[in-house]
């Protein structure tokens, strides 16, 4: 084993992928301009189908994820392959639930839905708590592939992610959501072929199979089917199971930038095809994903790299490993990392698209002047996208300081996706539930979940809760005497933690889940005991089609103003 760093073929390639990002952005800010906010934000609801899915690929199929997921594995084993399960699962409710209602009513901004369900200050609320999950969110996106660069080339963190950055930034700004769409598309294809290819390299490498099978169960890696209930377990099939559907849900069904994808294109149909498409990709690629990640520990399960401090962090892993195995073959090693960072700006460049429209449209539009041109509405935009790039560049440097991506992740969205995507299902499969209800809702679903994370991550910080991972072996490595003693600390280190209450031992999992749970619980009693006859009269294309055979509209004046306030919405914005 050495330090692997990156050849000038490999740079050659990952400067090559960016600068075709940027022309692209080039050529859908010069050659295809966006005048209006709705060529900007959604091209204009005329793009392609399969675009649209492969761009949706590569927003969920995160550089996080490429890299944490497999460390997961590498780490703590095969657990959190279940989440393919949740992927299927959180699509079908989507396909039946939020999807047509979000289509029909044909709005701009997706929480727009919640002032006309409910009132302005519901919308208000859940627009300011996705903005708060995407600050959080962004800097994660970029912190992943900037410390796989590190790994590889040696070149300082700091100078990465800020320019990085301004990539993606630039190519966001520019092309609006045509360009985001199309260099998605491209950059998420280069790195499937890639992965894919050092996937193939990887099993080779280590001998097959069998052998990967056979090293993971003797290193207790191939654990997917633990039942155990407890709550308080890292991963189980339940947490696994029942947390990422609700976790997906809210990352996909109701996330204004996955919404924006599914309503870009020109029918009903074809966003269903969407979400067909995407949930193929997306279950074949975490599933992949989780796969490598036995690879990984196949390759190295006498001699863990961690252990003999060729690297930082287990976050690691996974470039150290490409690097390994891609030695041989110049330019591969700089394709994966382009691909890390190319899904990890994909998810960045619709976070940046979807925020600075919603800061926009919900908040500084109503205190304009009502004739405001588009042009200038369009140049507005894209000055809150470079604004957000550089807020998202300062909150880098303070990640660094904190612990696992996957954990620190479910941490981010589980303050805020929780109350959001309760307050979405009240509204479209509850017409009992009022705007009074929905609002209590959300606040006591915000006030519980940040005690629980909040709590539970100052426990982790002060070394009070701390997972210790399966065994990692270092008997292989030249460094016998170093690794042996640092083997122990790997392995035993477990602090008590029984004194703690608990609820702040909960697995990260089911954050999203318990948030959501509370939203819905606290709203529903809420909505009963303060509920008006007025509050029935909702028109009953708000509702899930599920809904629509057990009631009807329930006074035809309620058509009449729901189709007045979608006309002006589409005015407005």
């Amino acid at each position: 084993m050495d330090y692997l760093r990156f050849a000038a073929m490999d740079y050659l390639l990952f400067v090559f992928m960016f600068g075709v990002s940027c022309i692209i952005g080039i050529y859908f800010g010069c050659f295809h301009k966006q005048t209006t906010t709705t060529d900007y934000l959604l091209g204009g609801r005329k793009m392609n189908v399969f675009p649209v899915s492969m761009s949706l690929v590569a927003s969920t199929l995160s550089g996080v994820s490429l890299i944490a997921i497999p460390a997961e594995v590498y780490m703590h084993g095969f657990q959190i392959f279940v989440i393919v399960f949740s992927i299927f699962i959180s699509s079908i409710i989507n396909y039946f639930v939020y999807l047509p209602v979000f289509y029909k009513i044909g709005l701009t901004s997706v929480n727009d839905y919640l002032e006309i369900r409910f009132d302005r200050t519901i919308k208000r609320i859940t627009s300011i708590l996705y903005i708060i999950s995407c600050i959080l969110l962004m800097p994660f996106l970029i912190y992943a592939p900037s410390l796989a660069f590190n790994q590889m080339s040696g070149i300082d963190m700091h100078i990465i992610a800020p320019v990085m950055t301004i990539i993606c930034v630039f190519y966001t700004t520019i092309g609006g959501i045509k360009a985001v769409v199309w260099t998605d598309t491209l950059q998420f294809l280069i790195t499937l072929c890639t992965l894919a290819f050092v996937l193939v390299m990887g099993i080779v490498s280590v001998g097959g199979f069998s052998v990967i099978w056979t090293k993971s169960k003797s290193g207790d890696r191939l654990n997917i089917f633990n039942m155990d209930p407890d709550p308080t377990i890292r991963s189980s099939f339940w947490s696994v199971f029942i947390g990422n559907v609700f976790t997906w849900s809210s990352l996909v069904s109701v996330n204004p930038a996955g919404v924006q994808r599914f309503i870009s294109v020109s029918k009903l149909r074809d966003a269903k095809k969407v979400l067909a498409i995407f949930t193929v990709f997306a279950i074949a690629a975490k599933a992949i994903n989780c796969f490598s990640g036995l690879i990984v520990y196949a390759k190295y399960s006498d001699c863990d790299p961690l252990t003999a401090k060729y690297m930082q962090k287990s976050d690691q892993i996974v470039p150290y490993y490409v690097k390994d195995v891609a030695s041989q073959i110049p330019g591969i090693s700089g394709l994966f990392v382009a691909g890390i960072f190319s899904t990890a700006l994909s998810s960045l460049s619709t976070q940046l698209n979807s925020v600075s429209g919603i800061l926009y449209l919900d908040f500084m539009k109503p205190c304009m002047p009502v004739n405001i041109s588009e042009n200038k509405s369009s140049t507005i935009i894209k000055l809150l996208t470079i604004l957000l790039g550089l807020l998202n560049v300062g909150f880098i440097f303070v990640i660094e300081q904190l612990g696992s991506l996957l954990e620190l992740l479910s941490s981010a969205v589980g303050i805020t996706g929780g109350p959001i995507l309760g307050a979405f299902t009240l509204g479209m499969l509850f017409p009992v539930a009022n705007k009074k209800g929905t609002l209590v809702g959300i606040v006591s679903s915000l006030v519980v979940i940040s005690v629980i994370i909040i709590k539970n991550q100052i426990y982790v910080w002060n070394g009070d809760i701390k997972i210790t991972p399966k065994p990692l072996n270092s008997y292989g490595c030249n460094k016998t005497e170093y690794d042996e003693q640092n083997r122990t600390v790997f392995s035993t280190i477990q602090p008590d933690s029984d004194s703690i209450f608990w609820l702040y031992k909960l697995s990260f999992h089911y954050y999203v889940f318990i948030g959501t749970a509370i939203t819905i619980i606290v709203g529903l009693l809420v909505s009963l005991c303060t509920k008006k006859k007025s509050d029935l009269g909702i028109d009953h294309e708000l509702f899930s089609p599920c809904l629509h055979r057990f009631r009807s509209s329930q006074r035809p004046e309620v058509d009449q103003d729901l189709k007045l306030v979608k006309y002006t919405f589409s005015n407005k914005k």
